[in-house]
C-alpha cells in the first residue's frame, strides 16, 4: 500500500471529520495531492487538491467554505478537514497523488484505498 486514507466514519449532519492520507513505501512529498469521492450509484468526483508546496489549493464548488485541504510534507501526509457536513457528502473518499503539475483537478496515477464517510440527517 502506498497511500493510506483514514479518518472516515459516521457523523451527524453539521458535524466534522478530518481525513488523513499517509504515504508508505515511497515518497510523495513533491507530488500534487488530491481528494476525490464516489457516492453510491454516482461517478467519482473531484473534491479538493493541493500543489506539492501547498501554495495553491483547489476545491469543488460543492465543498467550498466547508472543506479545507492541507499537507505536511515532513510527514508525507495530506489532510481534508470537513466541516458542516451534509448527507450529500456521504461517499467513499479517496486520496490521490501525481508528479505532474499541469492540472490539480485530474491526472492522478497513484490512489489510496478509500475511507467511508457517512453523514446522517
Amino acid at each position: 500500500v502506498q497511500l493510506q486514507a483514514s479518518g472516515g466514519g459516521l457523523v451527524q449532519a453539521g458535524g466534522s471529520l478530518r481525513l488523513s492520507c499517509a504515504a508508505s513505501g515511497r515518497t510523495f512529498s513533491r507530488y500534487k495531492k488530491g481528494w476525490f469521492r464516489r457516492a453510491p450509484g454516482k461517478e467519482r468526483e473531484f473534491v479538493a487538491a493541493i500543489t506539492w508546496s501547498g501554495s495553491t489549493t483547489v476545491l469543488a464548488d460543492s465543498v467550498k467554505g466547508r472543506f479545507t485541504i492541507s499537507r505536511d510534507n515532513a510527514k508525507d501526509t495530506v489532510y481534508l478537514q470537513m466541516n458542516s457536513l451534509k448527507p450529500e457528502d456521504t461517499a467513499v473518499y479517496y486520496c490521490a497523488a501525481d508528479s505532474r503539475s499541469t492540472s490539480l483537478v485530474n491526472l492522478y496515477d497513484y490512489w489510496g484505498q478509500g475511507t467511508q464517510v457517512t453523514v446522517s440527517s
